[in-house]
C-alpha cells in the first residue's frame, strides 16, 4: 500500500505543477483578449487566429486543469447529501462513483479522443476560418486532459483505499488552501529560485 501511496503522491504533484502552469493560459487569454479587441475598434484590424488563440487558451485551461480541480476537491459534487454521511462512507462514495461512473467515461473519452486527435495530425486538418489555425492542437488537448483526469481518479481511489485500511488520513477533508495570488506568488518564486541556479551553474 505504501508504494500504491507514493504513486498516488507523484500523480497529485504532477497535477498540482500542470495546474500552477495552466494559470498562465488564463493571463494569456485574458490579454490576447484584450489586445484584439483593443486592435479591433482602434484600428479596425482583426485576426480569426488570435480569436481561435483565444479558444484554445480556454480549451486548455477547462481541460489540463481537471485533474489539478479533482485534486482540489474543487469539483461539482452533491454535498447535502455527502455532508451527511461519515468520513469511510464518503470514502466508500467515492471509490464506487470512481469505480462505475468515472472511469468508464475516461475510457470511452480516450477511446473516442485519441482517433479524433491523431486523424486530424495526419490530415492536417485547418479551421474553416480564414486565417484559421491548425486544428489537432486543440484536439490534442481533450486526451492529454482526460489522461491527467484519469491519473488524478487512480490517484484519489488509492487515497481512499489507503484510509479505509488505515494507511492514510481521510483524503475528502481539504487541507489549508492557499490563495490563487499565493499560488501565483509560489511559482514566481520557485521560478525565479531555478532561474538563479542554473545561472550560478552557467
Amino acid at each position: 500500500m505504501k508504494a500504491l501511496l507514493k504513486i498516488s503522491a507523484f500523480i497529485d504533484a504532477l497535477n498540482e505543477r500542470v495546474g500552477s502552469i495552466v494559470i498562465w493560459a488564463v493571463l494569456a487569454s485574458v490579454l490576447i483578449s484584450a489586445g484584439n479587441a483593443i486592435s479591433r475598434k482602434a484600428f479596425d484590424l482583426s485576426s480569426n487566429a488570435w480569436l481561435e488563440i483565444q479558444w484554445y487558451l480556454f480549451a486548455a485551461v477547462f481541460m489540463l486543469a481537471a485533474g489539478y480541480t479533482y485534486l482540489k476537491n474543487e469539483h461539482v459534487r452533491i454535498d447535502v447529501l455527502s455532508g451527511r454521511l461519515s468520513a469511510r462512507g464518503r470514502a466508500w462514495i467515492d471509490i464506487l462513483g470512481i469505480v462505475f461512473f468515472l472511469m468508464p467515461w475516461i475510457i470511452l473519452m480516450l477511446y473516442l479522443g485519441i482517433p479524433f486527435f491523431h486523424q486530424a495530425f495526419v490530415s492536417g486538418e485547418m479551421s474553416s476560418n480564414a486565417g484559421g489555425l491548425i486544428r489537432w492542437p486543440a484536439y490534442l488537448l481533450i486526451p492529454v486532459g482526460v489522461a491527467l483526469l484519469g491519473l488524478q481518479a487512480i490517484s484519489e481511489f488509492t487515497k481512499r483505499i489507503g484510509f479505509l485500511t488505515g494507511h492514510c488520513e481521510d483524503p475528502s477533508v481539504p487541507k489549508a488552501a492557499k490563495s490563487a495570488e499565493e499560488e501565483l506568488a509560489d511559482f514566481v518564486r520557485q521560478q525565479n529560485e531555478a532561474a538563479a541556479v542554473t545561472g550560478a551553474v552557467k
